[in-house]
């Protein structure tokens, strides 16, 4: 190896760990904001200046999020291994909650906003976030938080559908875009919307899973100076699980416009990151290390 190598190997050693520890940070700082937003007032009107249609944006989201989870639900298929089950099932989720966005930004449909709110703001993120803690973790730890991960999605769904009788459609407005206006449409916790008080709960405990999941992944990597295609996949899922997070605590402060290209750039690095880590580039009896081998 020739000084040159050595030196671009230093530099790129050093970009990585400062990559990981710069999102360890933003991690850390992410949950308390998001734990403060979720229960702070939120505001009852809507910001017509800013409000578009964003079709096209879920369009691409619903697309390479189907084509994902198509892709995760295939590995779990083959393996059996409850990560894929739950990142695929997760996935499929983002996905059915995309389209979604696409028809109210056409019509109303109460069960459309069902599975807008349900999937993708109240259990999706916590689905995603058990594959990582399956692939991390033993199973003496895995099938507990497994067991109250299912019982605590069904206490959500009966809490969801006890909501849908009160929801506003009156309010909806189909020239504005659903981030921006559930707000208005949800009953508030004090009038029945008692679901908006649990879905912190799964989104913190998806975001702290998946988020740091990868970026433990990648830093075992790293530090083995094994496989550099993993080290950079598992940056970017932990990347495009940071930049979901932001859009929802921005969402949930009345700036719904930022969730769609929030969406798109998530859905875009997940699956990138999806694609680095799957590679094969030696064979796999080259690398007999037990650390994980990738986050989806």
């Amino acid at each position: 190896m020739n000084k040159s190598t050595k030196k671009q190997n230093v530099i790129f050693s050093k970009f990585i760990l400062a990559a990981l520890i710069s999102l360890g940070v933003i991690l850390i700082a992410l949950l308390p904001l998001a734990i403060l937003v979720a229960y702070i007032p939120q505001q009852n009107e809507i910001n017509r200046n800013l409000s578009i249609n964003n079709t096209l944006l879920s369009l691409l989201s619903t697309g390479i999020m189907l084509v994902f989870a198509t892709s995760v639900l295939n590995k779990y298929l083959a393996s059996k291994k409850p990560q894929f089950f739950y990142w695929g099932t997760g996935l499929l989720m983002f996905g059915i909650v995309s389209l979604a966005e696409i028809f109210l930004s056409i019509t109303w449909n109460k069960w459309m906003f069902f599975f807008w709110y349900f999937f993708g703001a109240v259990i999706n993120a916590a689905w995603i976030g058990q594959g990582t803690v399956h692939l991390l973790f033993p199973k003496k730890w895995t099938s507990p938080t497994s067991v109250a991960l299912i019982l605590c999605s069904l206490i959500a769904l009966i809490l969801m559908l006890d909501a849908m009788p009160l929801i506003d459609s009156e309010k909806f407005n189909n020239s504005i875009s659903i981030s921006e206006q559930y707000q208005i449409i949800m009953p508030d916790p004090k009038n029945g919307g008692v679901i908006r008080l649990i879905t912190p709960i799964f989104n913190i405990y998806g975001a702290a899973s998946l988020i740091g999941g990868a970026i433990w992944s990648s830093y075992l990597f790293w530090r083995k100076k094994v496989l550099p295609n993993r080290v950079i996949g598992n940056i970017l899922i932990a990347l495009g699980a940071i930049i979901v997070s932001i859009a929802s605590i921005l969402t949930r402060m009345g700036l719904g416009e930022w969730w769609y290209i929030g969406e798109l750039l998530a859905a875009t690095l997940l699956f990138s990151g999806f694609i680095l880590t799957s590679r094969q580039p030696f064979p796999k009896h080259s690398y007999t290390t037990k650390i994980p081998t990738n986050i989806f």
